[in-house]
């Protein structure tokens, strides 16, 4: 996907960083990396392959959770070879048309990990505040709309961040603070007068991560309501249990994603580990928590992964 090496010398080169001060190790720090990005891939395939094959599974909620996985899938995918090409062979450098294709996808998927969770939202909302029209409401088609329109807000809104960046001039060392492109910290490095960029990059935040915060708070804040005005036999603690978790899953996004912002927008001479950490933990944590948390707390998905094994373990032992 990402070609290392520039090939034309009017281009600018960039250089990606691995883990500050420890290169000497970075082999041996590659290696819970590998173990991590394997888990993240492993996992949302698998949940990939189970919504594909069981019937049971044919329904709006999982769905949304296959999209999610597949978001989650291509996200690893985007990062993991310039990050493993650093650690492995110290492949640090990438041309421009390089590190603008990569960047377009990360951001242009972290937009659909943002939007995909509101649909969820949505799903839940409808589940628990209007059960009896909720097979009216929420059909194939919706998930269908949904998720479709989440990925061309993303492709739209981003489009022309990529041709922004390539009518600036870039100048010194061009080293970058993390081992993929990332669209505040090429930013950074342009010459001239960026504020126009800038500014889009803040109404494409603005348009798509806080307005999906706003809409996810709105909808659970909904759910909460809705289950306390229950007597408390009748109350749905399952239900409000699930949201929690998923609640707690949205925040393990959102919560390095502000902080990696906050870091480059108000914060000068801060560590490059830190840096390093943060922006690992944006794009890594997401993807190996997602299939963890939603298929531990999903028994149909448990169901189903016990129905796949269990029974090519009795088909190989007869």
């Amino acid at each position: 996907m990402l070609a290392f090496n520039s090939t034309a010398s009017n281009w600018p080169t960039f250089s990606f960083i691995g883990i500050p001060g420890l290169e000497a190790a970075h082999i041996w720090i590659s290696i819970p990396f590998c173990v991590l990005y394997l888990i993240a891939l492993v996992g949302n395939a698998l949940l990939l392959i189970l919504v594909t094959a069981e019937q049971n599974l044919h329904e709006p909620q999982f769905y949304f959770l296959a999209v999610l996985a597949l978001t989650d899938l291509g996200l690893s995918l985007s990062t993991m070879p310039s990050v493993l090409a650093v650690f492995w062979f110290d492949a640090r450098h990438v041309g421009l048309d390089a590190c603008l294709t990569q960047m377009f996808f990360i951001h242009t998927l972290s937009s659909v990990e943002s939007g995909i969770p509101v649909a969820m939202a949505f799903d839940h909302l409808v589940a628990i505040c209007a059960p009896l029209n909720y097979n009216r409401i929420v059909t194939h088609s919706t998930v269908a709309c949904l998720s479709g329109a989440a990925l061309g807000r993303g492709a739209t809104l981003l489009a022309p961040l990529p041709f922004f960046l390539r009518t600036f001039p870039f100048c010194g060392a061009n080293i970058l603070s993390h081992s993929y492109c990332y669209y505040p910290d090429v930013l950074n490095l342009a010459c001239g007068d960026v504020s126009f960029s800038s500014a889009y990059g803040l109404v494409f935040v603005l348009c798509t991560f806080a307005v999906d915060v706003v809409f996810i708070l709105g909808s659970y804040m909904k759910i909460l309501g809705t289950i306390m005005k229950l007597e408390i036999q009748d109350r749905n603690w399952r239900s409000l249990h699930t949201c929690a978790c998923h609640l707690c899953t949205v925040l393990v996004f959102y919560l390095p994603l502000i902080s990696l912002a906050m870091l480059h927008c108000y914060t000068q001479d801060t560590s490059p580990i830190l840096y390093t950490t943060m922006s690992n933990a944006y794009l890594l944590m997401t993807p190996l928590l997602n299939p963890l948390v939603y298929s531990l707390k999903s028994q149909p998905i448990q169901a189903a992964l016990h129905k796949q094994f269990w029974v090519q373990r009795v088909t190989a032992g007869e």
